[in-house]
């Protein structure tokens, strides 16, 4: 049985009445996961070189994303504690389980305290290694996604959850992602480390609806992230790369066909797949280089007057 996780992310721009009508969309579209994410605009970074971007030699070695907009954007999209704790009830009721991906070492503590089954890391956590030790301890399962991360670190990563439970999803950090860099063929690489792999799905809904995700478990992939809104797309910074009800229902119905079927159908119906396949081992494009560059450490926890990313050796909690 595949797993389907409707990633919300900030598509409920902080409303609770638009995230419990996602929980029960999801719910009803048959997802496995209706998933959040606990970023809290205060654990965001400042970091000089991103507030005008640096060009070097004519090529850009830093995006341009400065401090206070984003704060200004995030904020109040903070979900805050008794939230996450009515999210949890809400997908209790609405029958669908609920997941969440942690963004700093300091969110651990309370996000273990909620007894979920699983969490989810994101790309550029998944070097961040005392973050996967404290989370392995506190969680059945670990969702991990590897976009933007070399694969001497997810072989590291893959070492830290010996004798875990965990998912390694591919991912491709160019948002939207072109059909031809998606590279499922990296599923195969994947799988040495875990029997349980996934894809992470951020291609454009509008050119490519859902034909990656369908690729992806034509492929071999067993479980499927894929954004989730009920609302327009223009409504939310991550509206474009996100499904609607519709979509995500289908996506459902596909995840529950037989191998064979899947194959099938994406002869028949997806004459890009071939394109989609791309290499199961591969340099990091310039995008994913800036992107990685942002991203890692966008968030960290703040201990007193010390700013500690989630991969140093730095003690967080007790």
């Amino acid at each position: 049985m595949r797993t389907i996780i409707a990633e919300c992310c900030q598509n409920h721009l902080g409303d609770w009445e638009i995230l419990k009508d996602m929980v029960w969309a999801a719910a009803q579209a048959g997802a496995t996961y209706c998933k959040v994410q606990s970023m809290l605009a205060d654990e965001l970074t400042f970091r000089e070189r991103f507030e005008e971007g640096r060009w070097e030699n004519g090529r850009q070695v830093a995006i341009k994303r400065p401090y206070r907009p984003e704060y200004e954007r995030l904020k109040p999209m903070d979900l805050t504690d008794e939230m996450h704790w009515r999210f949890a009830e809400e997908c209790q009721k609405a029958g669908i389980k609920p997941l969440t991906t942690v963004f700093t070492r300091s969110r651990i503590p309370f996000l273990a305290s909620l007894g979920w089954d699983a969490v989810k890391v994101a790309s550029y956590d998944c070097a961040s290694y005392p973050m996967l030790r404290e989370l392995k301890v506190r969680f059945p399962h670990l969702y991990i996604s590897t976009g933007a991360t070399l694969d001497e670190e997810i072989e590291t990563a893959a070492k830290v959850m010996e004798g875990h439970s965990f998912t390694f999803l591919h991912a491709v950090t160019i948002y939207p992602t072109p059909l031809n860099e998606l590279h499922l063929a990296r599923l195969d690489y994947l799988r040495r480390f875990t029997p349980s792999v996934g894809f992470s799905d951020h291609t454009l809904v509008e050119r490519d609806g859902i034909k990656a995700s369908i690729a992806a478990m034509a492929y071999g992939a067993d479980v499927i992230e894929r954004h989730f809104t009920i609302l327009p797309a223009e409504r939310t910074k991550d509206g474009p790369v996100s499904i609607r009800f519709t979509e995500l229902m289908a996506l459902v119905e596909f995840s529950r066909l037989s191998q064979e079927e899947l194959r099938l159908y994406v002869a028949k119906e997806i004459p890009e797949y071939h394109q989609m396949i791309g290499l199961a081992n591969r340099p990091l494009s310039e995008v994913e280089w800036l992107n990685r560059d942002y991203y890692r450490g966008r968030f960290a926890s703040k201990v007193g007057n010390e700013i500690i990313y989630n991969w140093e050796e730095k003690k967080v909690f007790e």
